[in-house]
C-alpha cells in the first residue's frame, strides 16, 4: 500500500465538488486547504493524476505525489495540518 498526497488549483469555474465526491470514495484526508492524502494499491501517481483530472477542468492544476515509505513508516512532515495521514 502506498501513501499520495493529492493537490489542485481550481482556476477559473471552481467547481470542486466533483472533486471532493471522488477524494470522499478513496476515503481521503484533507491536509490543507487543498491537499489531501490517501493510501491506494496497485496504482502511481502518473495513474492517479490521469484517473483525478477527470474531475477538474482543463485549466486547473493538479499534483500527485508518492510518499516514500522507509523502515515500515511513510516519510512526511506538516505543520498545523488539518488531517492526519497516520489515522488512514
Amino acid at each position: 500500500m502506498a501513501l499520495f498526497f493529492l493537490s489542485y488549483d481550481l482556476r477559473n469555474k471552481r467547481d470542486y465538488q466533483p472533486l471532493y465526491d471522488e477524494l470522499k470514495k478513496f476515503n481521503a484526508v484533507r491536509m490543507l486547504e487543498s491537499c489531501w492524502c490517501f493510501k491506494r494499491i496497485n496504482t502511481n501517481a502518473k495513474g492517479l493524476r490521469d484517473y483525478f483530472k477527470e474531475f477538474v477542468d482543463e485549466d486547473d492544476g493538479l499534483l500527485v505525489s508518492q510518499v516514500a515509505e522507509i523502515d515500515g513508516v511513510y516519510q512526511w512532515a506538516g505543520l498545523n495540518l488539518d488531517g492526519n495521514p497516520n489515522e488512514l
